[in-house]
Order: structure tokens, then sequence, then C-alpha cells
């Protein structure tokens, strides 16, 4: 894990399904949005199904483009003890057991801690808006596995990227709903019910809820 990231877009970097995105796409035309600590929530046209009924933290959102973590879709064969087996970390009897996420289809091999904002370290933890800090180093694994670290966490592999107007032009185009975001959706253990619980505090029903409906 490293202290730095790049955010790039996902059709560049994985070639994303979703047809007619590209990092220039409206990028004269969409206004420039800062969602930095913002929820994207799925809407049922999502064209990507890496991204269907995904619920995304944006971490970092500027003219540049934008990075983000999914937090709702538990990576299946991999476990944290796994991974600090993998890392070669020692798992005290106390340590703890943070759940790990696919966090999207960017450089899926490198992981990203999300957590809360009493954890810090150095310049290796990147503040993010609404309250959230995020830190790619191994001393964040280290801490957790000795018991410590960030009161919550999640750990996600690989992350969610988009170049400059692009997210803009995916939200313009219905693909996404934004909303607030709150530490108990983000760090909610309930991953399976987060898409829906998103909705519900936008005062959206799952059901009711159409692939061309307008944002929330």
């Amino acid at each position: 894990m490293e202290s730095h990231f790049r955010a790039r877009s996902r059709n560049r970097d994985h070639g994303a399904t979703v047809a007619g995105l590209h990092s220039d796409a409206g990028a004269g035309h969409i206004r420039v949005m800062d969602l930095g600590g913002h929820l994207l929530i799925a809407m049922p046209g999502m064209g990507d199904p890496r991204f269907a009924q995904s619920v995304v933290l944006v971490c970092a959102h500027s003219a540049e483009g934008a990075m983000g973590l999914i937090i709702n879709k538990p990576a299946l064969d991999l476990t944290f003890a796994g991974l600090l087996d993998q890392l070669k970390i020692p798992n005290a009897p106390a340590g703890r057991d943070i759940r790990v996420h696919f966090g999207g289809p960017v450089e899926r091999g490198r992981g990203f801690v999300l957590h809360t904002p009493d954890y810090r370290t150095g310049q290796a933890t990147m503040a993010v808006p609404g309250g959230y800090g995020m830190t790619a180093t191994l001393d964040v694994l280290q801490a957790l596995a000795q018991g410590d670290g960030p009161e919550q966490a999640l750990l996600a592999l690989g992350y969610a990227g988009w170049g400059p107007g692009q997210l803009e032009a995916e939200i313009a185009r219905n693909d996404w709903l934004t909303g607030e975001s709150a530490a108990d959706l983000v760090f909610s253990p309930d991953d399976g019910g987060k898409w829906a619980a998103a909705l519900a505090r936008q005062g959206i029903s799952p059901l009711t809820l159409s692939a061309t409906a307008g944002r929330a």
C-alpha cells in the first residue's frame, strides 16, 4: 500500500462498458461540481455492471476529475486477516477485524483505508470532506492489527476514477443520484442494505425508482 494516489479515468484504465464517456466529456458545457465527501448512488439504468447498485463516497473532486471508493461491495475472496498474512503483518490477539471491499476498478491491487478522523499518520493521511480520513500506508494496518487505529474503518482495494467533466456528465445523464454522507451509513456493517438506505435518506424508495428519475 502506498501513501499517494492519483485518480484517473476508469474508461482509460479499464475499458468501462458505459458508452459515450470520455475524459473531456462535456468539459466545456457541464458545470464542474465539488462533490467531495458526498455519496454517489447508482441509478437502475447504470450501464456498467461493476457499479450496479453501488454507493460511492467521493474522496476528491476538482476540475481535474474525481476519485471515490465503493463502500457497499465486500471483497468475496479476501479477509482482513488474510491480507495481514499476505503483507506479513503480525495480528495481535487484540487485533481489529475490518471489512475488505471492492473499492473500484482502477488499480485493484492498491489498498485504501477509509476511516474516522480520529486517526492520522502525518502527511500519509488525506482529509476527506465530510469528516473522514483516508490512509494508504502500512501504518494504519499495523495499528489495526495491534488493536489500535481509527474508531471506524473499512479497507477498499482499488478505486473509482473520473477524468475532467466525466462525473458531471454521468450525473447529467442520470447514472447517479447524489446525497450527503453520514458515518453511520458509510461504516455500517450492512453492506447489502446500504444502497436502499442511501436512497431512503433521499426520500426515495427503490421500488418506485426508475432509470429516468432526476437528480435527488
